[in-house]
Order: C-alpha cells, then structure tokens, then sequence
C-alpha cells in the first residue's frame, strides 16, 4: 500500500513523544487515522477546506481524542495553523492530493464525469467560483490554456470551440451536458484512448476552481520549512504538474548551492534536505489492481537535516 509506504517513510521522525505530525489533506480521516494507530506517541494536526469532510473524519478520529486537532483550513495556511496552535515545528508531514473519493462519489458536488450533477468542483462550497461559472465565462484562450495545462488535453481547441459556441445558446449547469460535448467534439482516434473522454477537461476544471497548483506552490515550501531537524515530510501526488512541482521544491532544498571553487562549504550553502525517495515512487501492479485511482500516484519523501540559516 502507498499509505504504508508514506507511515513507514514518516517512521523514524515521530517515535519521540510528543512528535506532531500534520496531515495536510485530511479527506475522510484514512491516513490521519492511520498515522494515530501506528504513532501512539504523536499528536496529529490535520486541515481540510471542505467542511463536510472536517465533520466526518471528527467522528472517526474522536476515540483519539485530544491527540487530534482538526481545522478547517486550505494547506498554504499551514504557517498560519501552527502559529494559532502555538507549534513552532512539527516532525512530519503528509499531503496526499488524490481528490477525496468522497468528493468524487458526492453527485451533487458535480466533481464525477459519471454521473450528471451541478457542475460545482469547490472543494469548500463556501467561496469562490464554481465550474460552470468558469466555463460560462472564461475567455475561449484562457479555456485552452486551462485544458492543455492542467488537463493535458491536446484536442483542447476543438472542445473550447464547441464550449463557446454551446455556451452562447444557453450557460452550462450540468456535467451530463459537458460530457456529451466533449464526446461529440473529439475525433474518433482521441475517443479510444484512456478511458472517458471528459476526464482531463473535469480535471483541469478542478484544477482551476480550486487554485490547486498555486495552492500547492505555496504550501510544500511552507511545510519544508516547518519541519524540525530530522523531521519528514511525504507527498502523494497524482498527475505530472504536482508531481513538478514537489520534486522542485525537495531538489532545491537538496542542493549544494555554494558557487564553485570554494574549499569549505559555508553552512548557508549546505543542503537542507536529504532526498528519501529515489525519483519518485510508484504503486505496484497489486496496487493498482486493487484500486485504479492508484495507478497515477507518485511518491516523494525528504527530511530536514538542517536549519536555515536566513
């Protein structure tokens, strides 16, 4: 299982009483109940931006009692928790960026291209755009640009064309109704290939809707340097511009970044990090056939071996 690997990459940092441990994407309590189990000593700290998860992870973290503290909150505003929560550093850190299966099962969340639902994909209903305001409203560029992004989807022109000249008729709701233009806007060739064809334009909406990326752009470096020295940190991503983006970060704090020739290596110039994974890990063909979500996930670890010094 990848959640074993990511606890036993965790281990060695959070055998100390006292040890906290933040699990970055909460979900429905799975890892976060996992990580109390094996860590009896540690106290965890755990965020999640939709509130409706925060409620039912709280009921099955509640024997833990008050080694768990649930916030609501989006995982950039890591800093900010720990300062409210009086932690200055932590000994590990979880992030697991699979879309919460919750999410994906909810009809009425309109994240599943299965099933026809409202097309929504906030994460926290409570602000921001939703997916049919983005699509009813982007300019046709700032679509394709979207859709190639964060979708990977090379026949994104043909589908924004057929997005605009839909939309001009009458505004999306549904996902039923994207779903079919999509079917309709793609050549035969694309439509064999990988599964349903509206998957990487539901993906690249989530995306947008949510500020995913950027999210995460502030948040891995935000939880580097919340580690204590020795502390660890693991990422599960599952789609190559996290992925990127985790292995950037982990290869900077890895890096000797003294200019050339020096005979000592002032300590400012040192690697923070120590890299724990080779590239990234993948699931296993068991894994994958036990659950199919797994298939694209990455793993990466590293720990903190020094401070910085700023």
């Amino acid at each position: 299982m990848m959640l074993q690997r990511c606890l036993d990459l965790l281990a060695p940092a959070l055998t100390e009483p006292g040890a906290v441990v933040v699990d970055c994407t909460l979900g429905l309590g799975g890892h976060s109940e996992a990580l109390l189990a094996r860590f009896p000593e540690a106290r965890l700290i755990a965020l999640d931006r939709d509130k409706e998860a925060l409620r039912l992870s709280g009921e099955r973290l509640a024997p833990y009692g008050e080694r768990a503290t649930l916030v609501h909150a989006v995982y950039d505003e890591l800093p900010d928790v720990l300062d409210r929560l009086g932690v200055p550093r932590v000994q590990g850190v979880l992030f697991d960026l699979g879309v919460s299966s919750m999410q994906l099962d909810e009809a009425d969340r309109g994240f599943a291209y299965a099933q026809d639902a409202p097309l929504d994909m906030r994460m926290d209903q409570s602000t921001g755009m939703s997916a049919a305001e983005v699509l009813n409203t982007y300019p046709p560029g700032e679509l394709v640009r979207i859709l190639r992004a964060y979708g990977e989807e090379k026949q994104a022109k043909r589908i924004v064309s057929a997005i605009v000249r839909e939309r001009e008729k009458e505004p999306f709701g549904t996902s039923a109704r994207l779903v079919e233009l999509i079917r309709a806007a793609l050549p035969q060739a694309a439509k064999r290939t990988g599964g349903n064809p509206a998957k990487r334009t539901f993906q690249a909406l989530r995306i947008e809707v949510n500020g995913e990326l950027s999210v995460l752009e502030r948040a891995v470096p935000a939880a580097v340097k919340a580690l204590g020295v020795g502390g660890r940190i693991a990422v599960l991503s599952y789609h190559s511009l996290e992925d990127r983006l985790v292995k950037q970060v982990f290869a900077a704090g890895a890096a000797n970044t003294a200019p050339p020739g020096l005979p000592v290596v002032p300590e400012r110039y040192a690697p923070r990090l120590k890299l724990l994974t080779r590239g990234a890990e993948l699931p296993t063909e068991e894994e994958i056939a036990e659950n199919r979500r797994a298939a694209p996930a990455r793993l990466r670890g590293a720990e903190r071996i020094r401070e910085s010094v700023e």
